[in-house]
């Protein structure tokens, strides 16, 4: 087991973050759920360990360093859905043997704090870690393409473990196409009959369909298919309605969404986020976080930073141990009431665990 350090007292976070207590305190009293986070990925590459406090790294925030077990705490983050990324340069087999291997070690070094991280499955589970005071971890997978070589596809992990799959990423797969600009180099855009398989596999295990990164045919095919029973997830994007650009939501895919009761996380990359003339610092998530708002209502708005997922967040949101005090901030000075605030730091993904997993 591994001491985390305790938290910083509220008069010393504001401090840290520039913000008010008001705004500390706030933070503090609800629960704040990220719905992306890439921080495994660091570990996987050069053997940085979650469980001690750091800095930003040599680049300044840029690309990873974003976070890490004490910052998260510290931060306000109550839980969050902590991804394990699909390697794509492995063949079929090499790449389900490394997402086996990769959930069960991510689980292990949660497991070495103690109880103050704890891995859930379900809804009960993430209310019975928070009375006993601990961030509840959702395990997640980012490219479905892991489970090519499963039969079962995600259903492959045992024990419920897994609560969600990007259905795919950067790059086309057996599943489908990516919204990246990489899609125009082979194959089409749409789900395909394997990928049909795989979301009916997904609403089988009650596994989140997150469809970020999705062509926007593919995300209609998933619409399509999808059991309208269960909440889609958007877990990290921005809105073409701010930015028009290829990895944002337009307002159709919005409204679609929040037509099946789903949250839509707003991710930190700037470059996905600023508009010309637009904010240059954390704000620039606030003008996403609105225009969801505007076009389906408070419900529906949430937070998926991908911290450490190889982005470059604007420069006051690259510490993930102050950002989202900072987050907070910005949306008090934008007069938001402490109701709508709390929807969007976590009330509104909770409510869909609540439908997806209740118990």
């Amino acid at each position: 087991m591994t001491e985390l350090p305790p938290l910083s007292s509220d008069s010393d976070l504001a401090a840290r973050a520039g913000v008010s207590l008001e705004a500390v305190q706030l933070l503090r009293g609800t629960e704040v759920i990220d719905l992306h986070i890439e921080s495994f990925i660091p570990p996987r590459l050069w053997g940085y360990d979650l469980r001690k406090r750091h800095g930003t790294l040599a680049l300044g925030g840029r690309f990873f360093g974003h976070l890490d077990f004490p910052r998260a705490l510290d931060g306000g983050l109550t839980g969050g859905m902590w991804s394990v990324a699909t390697n794509i340069l492995r063949g079929k087999k090499g790449r389900l043997a490394a997402v086996k291997k990769n959930i069960a070690g991510l689980a292990d070094v949660v497991g070495q704090t103690g109880d103050r991280m704890r891995v859930v499955r379900t809804f009960r589970e993430f209310e019975a870690a928070r009375r006993a005071g601990a961030h509840a971890v959702l395990l997640s997978v980012q490219g479905g393409n892991a489970f090519d070589a499963s039969p079962t596809g995600p259903l492959v992990i045992e024990d419920r473990l897994l609560t969600r799959v990007t259905v795919v990423h950067l790059s086309n797969s057996g599943y489908g196409g990516t919204s990246s600009p990489l899609s125009l180099m082979s194959g089409g855009r749409g789900l395909t009959d394997h990928g049909r398989l795989f979301i009916e596999q997904l609403n089988e295990g009650r596994i989140y369909v997150d469809l970020a990164h999705i062509a926007e045919e593919g995300f209609w095919d998933v619409v399509a298919v999808h059991d309208r029973d269960q909440p889609l997830l958007v877990t990290h994007t921005g809105v073409d309605g701010v930015r028009d650009m290829w990895r944002n939501l337009n307002d159709k895919q919005i409204k679609a969404v929040a037509d099946t009761d789903g949250a839509i996380g707003i991710i930190f990359q700037a470059g996905f986020l600023k508009r010309p003339g637009g904010p240059k610092d954390g704000r620039m998530v606030i003008e996403h976080l609105r225009h969801v708002i505007d076009v389906v209502g408070e419900d529906y708005a949430a937070l998926g930073s991908d911290y450490d997922g190889f982005i470059t967040p604007p420069p006051d949101l690259r510490d993930g141990g102050v950002g989202f005090p900072r987050l907070v901030q910005y949306m008090l000075d934008e007069g938001w009431s402490v109701e709508r605030i709390q929807k969007i730091l976590g009330g509104n993904f909770l409510r869909t665990f609540r439908a997806i997993r209740p118990d």
